[in-house]
């Protein structure tokens, strides 16, 4: 089924009008809600032609929205000739339904596009195995209110999908489905947790980097690759939600053979349905192996809470919030063009860090605060090793921070800064 997955381009523009419900009082969350909404949209090369908002206490159960506001909806929709109309938070299959009926165009919530864009961008057989099973998991309780939409596969967003012929028979076809792809990311998940393993057992730090969508992760990472990288392959990097989705490794070396793995993970975005965050749980996860994690924001959002909160949830559910992080505020070149006479250096240490990664600003303090918690429990010893232990000096030299090396009648003489690991390892070699 994952070839029919992708049945349009996002070369292929479309209009839409958005609609949130408030459903207390009027505030500022619908907004900013709505307001990433149109982001994800234009990641999807859609256009926003309009947004409406409506305040209430209970959700219609037929339609989300008041049927007076379905009508004015409808209205809304025939005299811009929109061609889809995205809702913000999920909707049930019967209720994209009854709009779609009522409204006269197409109907999607935020999980669909949010998917369609991830069905898009996936590169990875992981990723690609991932949304597609989020995918089938959303639309199996949902193939009744789909039936129509579903029978148009001209394609179009909210399309990149599976079909639908006969409910009962596609409700057993998608089970099966289901279960092939659980088994298939099973025998994947294996295949990372030996590669984790491996990286664990080399010794090499791991440092992962985590954040909302489109808050730099990928162009912090750049940056270091550029000045510090053992590899030249970057990462893909653009200004839009989900620019990566699949976990990227990369080796970085600073200073004195001082190694460690980085890693990009899949930025996070508010209302991820759980079908999501469960299907790339197993990418997050990279984060839970590491040593240290970069928590990531965007200081020139302009609600920098709201997305702290949403990665705070993230992590919560992860398990890994008491893992030793450092916060990084990105962008900084955005929100002051007098940013070197800011008080805003003042606040940097070695678990807060301010930078612009665009333009290298402060990437400095950035590398020190990573060496800092990264290699804090490095030694430096000096070593008698044996001639007939070369192969353990070669590795040394190899793989950490060998400040002299002599080779004498009686052995081979070294001075060494090495982490706890390593330090073990040749204990019964350190001389006084």
């Amino acid at each position: 089924m994952s070839e029919n997955l992708f049945n349009k381009s996002f070369n292929e523009s479309f209009s839409a009008i958005l609609v949130g419900v408030s459903k207390n009082n009027y505030n500022y969350e619908i907004e900013t809600s709505l307001d990433e909404l149109e982001s994800l949209v234009e990641s999807a090369n859609g256009i926003v032609l309009g947004k409406m908002i409506q305040k209430l206490d209970k959700i219609n159960t037929s339609t989300y929205i008041g049927k007076g506001k379905v009508v004015e909806l409808a209205e809304y929709v025939a005299n811009l000739e929109v061609d889809t109309v995205v809702f913000d938070d999920e909707l049930s299959g019967i209720q994209i339904r009854n709009l779609e009926d009522q409204i006269g165009t197409k109907v999607i919530d935020r999980t669909i596009l949010i998917m369609d864009i991830f069905a898009a961008r996936a590169n990875s057989k992981e990723g690609r195995l991932q949304v597609e099973l989020a995918q089938l998991q959303y639309r199996l309780p949902r193939l009744v209110g789909f039936g129509k939409s579903l029978s148009k596969l001209g394609g179009g967003i909210g399309t990149r999908g599976p079909g639908e012929k006969q409910i009962e028979t596609d409700r057993r076809h998608i089970r099966r489905r289901i279960d092939d792809l659980k088994r298939d990311l099973a025998d994947i998940q294996k295949t990372r947790t030996l590669h984790r393993k491996k990286r664990k057992k080399s010794g090499i730090p791991i440092v992962a980097l985590v954040g909302y969508t489109n808050v730099g992760k990928s162009a912090i990472m750049n940056y270091m690759l550029e000045n510090y990288g053992k590899e030249e392959k970057k990462v893909e990097e653009e200004d839009m939600l989900f620019a990566t989705l699949d976990a990227k490794h990369r080796l970085i070396e600073f200073d004195n053979n001082r190694q460690f793995i980085l890693v990009d993970t899949v930025g996070f975005v508010s209302k991820l349905s759980h079908n999501l965050v469960d299907a790339f749980k197993g990418t997050l996860q990279e984060a839970e192996y590491a040593d240290l994690i970069i928590q990531v924001e965007d200081i020139s959002h302009n609600r920098t809470d709201f997305q702290r909160e949403v990665l705070n949830n993230v992590l919560d559910d992860l398990k890994l919030s008491e893992k030793k992080s450092i916060f990084v505020y990105n962008k900084i070149d955005k929100i002051d063009n007098q940013i070197e006479n800011s008080s805003i250096f003042e606040q940097n240490n070695d678990n807060r860090v301010f930078v612009s990664a665009k333009t290298g600003l402060n990437m400095d303090k950035l590398k020190n605060a990573i060496e800092k918690n990264v290699f804090e429990d490095e030694k430096e010893l000096k070593l008698l090793i044996p001639f007939d232990k070369a192969n353990l000096a070669s590795k040394l030299c190899d793989n950490t921070n060998v400040l002299n090396i002599e080779y004498k009648d009686d052995g081979i003489h070294m001075l060494a800064r090495l982490n706890e690991r390593d330090q073990e390892l040749v204990k019964k070699y350190v001389t006084i």
